[in-house]
């Protein structure tokens, strides 16, 4: 199954910024999951969607009080189905 996997950095943690992002993947039928990172970035892995795209522009801008410098998306094979979308922690 593919899917992808996005790594967004910024000021990104400490801003609703997985909260926020669980949201709109619930509001656009997309399912996988968000994950704070170590290194101040936040991942998010999940299944492609016929709203994929909008829910990729979303995650370029993120929720109002966060400042996205860094997108990186790639697409990957994924070893599990996902049957929601998920905060990971």
């Amino acid at each position: 199954m593919e899917g992808y996997r996005v790594i967004v950095t910024g000021r990104v943690q400490g801003v609703f910024f997985r909260a926020s992002t669980k949201e709109a993947a619930e509001r656009l039928g997309i399912k996988g999951f968000v994950k704070n990172n170590a290194d101040g970035s936040v991942a998010t892995t999940f299944m492609r969607a016929p709203q994929e795209e909008q829910f990729l522009e979303w995650l370029q801008k993120g929720p109002p009080l966060a400042k996205v410098d860094g997108f990186e998306m790639e697409t990957i094979v994924l070893e599990e189905a996902f049957v929601d979308f998920q905060i990971r922690y």
